[in-house]
């Protein structure tokens, strides 16, 4: 065992090290997310007791991280692992007090949720060393609740319109059987599967890679400010005022794959953020589906990669999604009624009425009225553009005028 190469430094936390939330929120702020050795030490220890180990060898790398302290301590990390970590942690304890995230977060009106608590997926279990120490939650939703009956959809943020159109399509069709969805509220699939299930009233849950009170994409801040206040849940791993970069996005896909029942790739490149959730989810074996495109396009490569080695169902809708997702013996909920002559709810109406007045229906709040100006804000269309796919909308009844406000008015079925 290599000596401890750490020099003592005092260190003096200004906060209670033994509560055990505070300490779960300090792990998320001095450790990586996904970091196996912290997972370790804190499965063994506590999120409590490995911190107050932490200190300890800070203060005295010598005899804490002495060999027969080591084989005391009683964890299955190489001891030569558990000293580079202690180096790698050290420098975040300067400063460490998670009280001030949580006063950020008590004033977004957020909670901390921790191993143990009712809201805390049980699907996180399945991790193991790599469980996250604690959520950071936004929004009405209780994420053990969502995440009990869940699909992640998630695919390239250079998406094609044709993966748009699929992706909000099946988060629709999943909102309408009492599915929530989950994904990244990234750019392309993932926003398109968000607004989906927003419009069909639906909560959908957006894991973040970065701090909640910093909403990444910021072309996005509406739409996950829309999935914040409609039943369901912005969530992260990292405390508040945490960057989101690619290492936090990468390991943010081991969140999305294990709180999920099943995972769907819609679409993905040769080299896609995706393709890693995919491999997460077959690694938790979780039922994994995979959307098909055209032979020809660049964004369906990994797709159909997850196809030709078996890796991946073919699923083609939403119908399909539900039974990749079901549980043995699962009875599989319908879509409530409304629909056409032809099967389609106020979703695929909107749709098939072009770009416009599709963009116009998901902006539409689901429960109240909505200004022009707002509603093109939100579909990120100009107010021209807006106001012709709202009046297409009115004229086959799918929304109204009221007080110079729109809303969504759905039209009895056949």
């Amino acid at each position: 065992m290599p000596e401890p190469r750490l020099p003592a430094t005092p260190v003096a936390l200004p906060f209670d090290v033994t509560d055990p939330r505070v300490a779960a929120a300090a792990w998320s702020r001095v450790a990586e997310p996904g970091d196996p050795v912290a997972g370790a030490l804190v499965a063994q220890l506590g999120a409590a007791g490995a911190l107050g180990w932490l200190v300890d060898a800070v203060r005295d790398p010598g005899r804490t991280l002495s060999r027969g302290a080591l084989t005391g301590l009683g964890t299955s990390v190489a001891a030569g692992r558990l000293v580079d970590a202690v180096a790698r942690w050290a420098p975040r304890l300067e400063h460490l007090d998670p009280r001030r995230e949580l006063r950020v977060l008590e004033r977004h009106a957020g909670t901390l949720v921790v191993p143990g608590d009712p809201g805390w997926p049980p699907g996180l279990a399945d991790l193991g060393a790599e469980a996250p120490f604690a959520l950071w939650v936004l929004g009405q939703g209780d994420v053990a609740a969502l995440a009990r009956r869940s699909v992640a959809v998630v695919g390239a943020r250079a998406a094609s319109g044709y993966g748009e159109h699929v992706a909000a399509q099946i988060g629709a069709g999943l909102a309408e059987r009492g599915t929530t969805v989950v994904s990244g509220g990234a750019y392309g699939i993932d926003a398109a599967a968000h607004r989906g299930a927003l419009a069909a009233d639906g909560p959908t849950v957006a894991v973040l890679a970065g701090g909640v009170d910093r909403l990444y994409p910021r072309g996005n801040h509406a739409l996950l400010r829309r999935v914040e206040r409609a039943g369901g849940a912005l969530v992260s791993e990292v405390p508040p005022g945490s960057a989101p970069f690619r290492q936090r996005f990468l390991a943010r896909n081991r969140l999305i794959a294990a709180m999920s029942q099943a995972t769907v790739v819609v679409e993905a490149a040769w080299r896609s953020g995706a393709l890693s959730t995919a491999r997460r989810a077959a690694d938790l074996l979780r039922p994994l589906g995979a959307v098909p495109g055209p032979v020809t396009a660049a964004t369906s490569t990994g797709c159909h990669v997850l196809l030709r080695d078996g890796a991946a169902v073919c699923v083609t809708d939403a119908a399909e999604v539900a039974e990749l997702a079901a549980r043995p013996g699962e009875l599989l909920d319908e879509p409530p009624t409304g629909r056409d002559a032809e099967g389609r709810g106020p979703v695929d109406r909107a749709a098939a009425l072009g770009e416009p007045a599709r963009l116009a229906w998901e902006a539409l709040p689901a429960c109240a009225s909505a200004p022009l100006e707002s509603v093109a804000r939100t579909a990120g269309r100009s107010v021209h553009e807006t106001l012709a796919g709202l009046g297409a909308l009115e004229q086959h009844g799918l929304a109204r005028q009221d007080g110079g406000r729109w809303r969504r008015a759905t039209p009895p079925g056949p």
